[in-house]
């Protein structure tokens, strides 16, 4: 059944599915659920579409097969003839039912366009690959001919005269064939002298008489650049106040009204507000008062010292000539790499540690990177699993842990912890059994001298139930100690106390068991020590400035000068060569050894003080913790080169800690082998960034 027989009385005489026919588009009949509650009369027309289609697909298929052109090629070699016919002047080509509107608008949609009903118009189903139209351009002899119109979509078979039509165009001549491009020229000027001529309309009078008008703008120009000459130029007249006409040769703005004495005069509430502002927000410089007259009008009371100071400008101005430099501020600007080309860093949260009660001061994880141990306010040492943040251990301190340390020899299993004024040695038991037997049977060799030395802290052994709980040892000392870390061998013990004198730094002995304090005098308030991880060296952190000593000489080697008001951490690079520094005024220094004692680079990237930081062993990674709830990891690349300089780049600021007390991170430490970083915070966290 042909779909002409279904026409529903339209403009063109055609229905929309017919349209669609023609056009090469399939009528969808409705292509939404809104569509389908308009009516029965949408359905009928969906139906009646869907019918065209299935018709036209069949009457396709046996045409492909039989090798004789589709009806689409019927339809437009049909509609040639009358196209024109049907042309109105609004409309360009009547199968086109979208508009003159450009295709490509519609590449990424399933539909064409839009009808006079607001439905969709879809494009013509191509599901043809490529061998497909292969095996058509084989069986189809008008193939070559055949081309797609950009309108609308669909195939159309060009006849033989737009073919000559192409190719004259392609050849470059007319497109008109009835067209001849060298027809005799008539010339409708010669050269030949006639007797009439080409018009005999008579001269005007203005062709031989001076013009009037030119005459009086000569006249003019000559008059005012006179008056120019004479008088100078004219000026801009002042306001006619009072006048009732303006007497001016030229026009004006119209005449203002004379101010009154009163109107830039401040009222109460104006005073008021011009006194309670700053000097620099205020509109007026100076506050408008009222005279009698112009004799009461007192001097300029800052005449003198205005007077002064350009007479200073006068006499301080530069007598040489400066030469400016151009300088791009692009080019002041150092070229960093992207963040994603110095991957990996952590870059979100993975797992939270819950468990205290208090905030949490201090954390440390084991060499292999299995288990992590913190201390907190709440007065316990928790050990948790790393991969599942599981509590396998909590042993009760009995004060609060101020610093926790895991020893970092992968031969023993040892913790020290700060706790009051006593050291506590722990062996947690974690992981391999026969390593914690052994750490025992390390502890239990020593044989105590006859005639114990004079020592600046005395060392105790655990009782039964001590033991019980993990304690091995303790090492008394008379203040409380604020920090205890480890040398890289894990022999020595190094501690600072919170005390005056130059006991504040103490070094401790395990497997002798001895203390010494390696310093005579004190040079201020020690803040953090930390062990050189390659030489014997012994880096002392006070208040403003950060010493190097050489243990084996006992000698100062270096003093480095951060520039900080206070120092609160410090971290040694795992190379030995780079030494990084926080402060409580939100300033993180970094120290190249081999350069210079001034900071290389100082960077203010937190709003708060800092409280941490530190260095991965593996990666090219720094990290700094601080009172802003923000931890921010940094890449810290050190070449072996000592011509090239290091290269500081943040790469990503981490969050998810609460503040608590006006606190936020307050430690921060690297896992040794993954890039991942650990921080604790106030809020009685653990936070794990993979």
């Amino acid at each position: 059944t042909s779909p002409l027989s279904h026409s529903t009385g339209s403009d063109s005489g055609v229905s929309d599915s017919e349209e669609s026919v023609f056009s090469g588009l399939e009528d969808s009949g409705s292509d939404s659920s809104e569509d389908d509650d308009e009516g029965d009369e949408e359905g009928k027309d969906g139906a009646l579409g869907d019918e065209g289609h299935s018709g036209m697909e069949k009457t396709t298929e046996e045409q492909v097969q039989d090798g004789s052109p589709g009806p689409r090629t019927e339809v437009a070699s049909a509609r040639i003839g009358d196209e024109y016919a049907e042309d109105s002047s609004d409309e360009e080509d009547i199968r086109n039912t979208v508009g003159n509107v450009p295709l490509e608008w519609y590449n990424d949609f399933p539909h064409v366009g839009y009808d006079l009903d607001g439905r969709r118009i879809y494009k013509p189903l191509r599901t043809r690959d490529e061998l497909d139209q292969f095996l058509a351009k084989m069986d189809d002899p008008d193939y070559w001919r055949t081309v797609q119109d950009p309108m609308t979509g669909q195939d159309l078979r060009l006849t033989d005269e737009q073919v000559a039509l192409v190719r004259r165009l392609q050849s470059g001549q007319f497109g008109d064939m009835g067209f001849n491009p060298y027809e005799p020229a008539v010339d409708f000027f010669s050269g030949d002298v006639m007797i009439h001529p080409v018009t005999n309309r008579p001269a005007d009078k203005r062709s031989f008489i001076p013009s009037l008008v030119e005459k009086e703008k000569v006249g003019w120009a000559g008059s005012s650049l006179a008056a120019s000459m004479t008088c100078g130029p004219r000026r801009t007249p002042m306001p006619c106040w009072g006048a009732t006409r303006c007497t001016c040769l030229h026009p004006s703005w119209p005449c203002q009204a004379t101010p009154s004495r009163t109107t830039h005069l401040l009222n109460t509430c104006s005073r008021l507000v011009w006194e309670q502002q700053e000097p620099g927000e205020r509109k007026l410089s100076f506050l408008p008062r009222k005279f009698l007259s112009l004799r009461a009008v007192p001097a300029y009371g800052r005449f003198i010292q205005e007077r002064f100071e350009r007479c200073l400008d006068l006499y301080l101005c530069p007598r040489q000539r400066k030469m400016r430099v151009n300088v791009d501020p692009e080019d002041l600007i150092p070229k960093l790499p992207r963040p994603r080309d110095l991957q990996p860093f952590p870059t979100c949260q993975a797992l939270v540690y819950r468990g205290h009660s208090d905030l949490v001061r201090c954390l440390s994880v084991s060499p292999g990177g299995q288990w992590l141990v913190s201390g907190s306010d709440d007065g316990s040492l928790r050990f948790w699993e790393v991969a599942t943040a599981r509590c396998v251990r909590t042993v009760p301190m009995g004060g609060v842990v101020k610093s926790v340390a895991w020893n970092p020899s992968p031969a023993v299993c040892l913790v020290a912890a700060a706790v009051e004024d006593s050291v506590l040695v722990l062996n947690p038991a974690l992981g391999d059994r026969l390593m914690a037997d052994n750490t025992d049977q390390l502890l239990s060799a020593f044989v105590p001298p006859e005639e114990p030395p004079l020592q600046p802290a005395r060392w105790l052994e655990a009782s039964e139930e001590e033991r019980q709980v993990g304690l091995r040892l303790r090492v008394c000392h008379g203040k409380p100690v604020t920090q205890v870390t480890w040398h890289g061998r894990g022999d020595y013990l190094a501690v600072v106390l919170a005390t005056q004198g130059h006991t504040q730094v103490l070094i401790h002995q395990l497997s002798r068991r001895r203390s010494q304090s390696p310093f005579r005098r004190s040079h201020g308030q020690v803040q953090r020590v930390a062990f050189h991880p390659a030489r014997p060296f012994l880096l002392v952190a006070s208040q403003r400035s950060v010493r190097l000593y050489h243990l084996l000489r006992q000698e100062l080697t270096k003093k480095l000068m951060p520039n900080c008001k206070w120092v609160s951490s410090l971290a040694v690079h795992p190379a030995g060569d780079n030494v990084i520094c926080g402060s409580y005024d939100s300033k993180l220094v970094w120290f190249d050894l081999d350069l210079s004692t001034k900071p290389y680079r100082m960077l203010r990237h937190h709003k708060k003080a800092l409280r941490a930081v530190a260095f991965h062993p593996r990666y090219p990674l720094f990290a700094s913790g601080s009172d802003d709830g923000s931890v921010i990891v940094c890449h810290g690349m050190v070449y072996n080169d000592l011509l090239q300089n290091p290269l500081l780049v943040p790469v990503k600021v981490l969050k998810g800690h609460a503040l608590r007390r006006d606190l936020g991170v307050l430690d921060v430490v690297f896992h040794p082998t993954q890039p991942w970083v650990f921080s604790s915070g106030a809020d009685g966290t653990i936070r794990l960034f993979t």
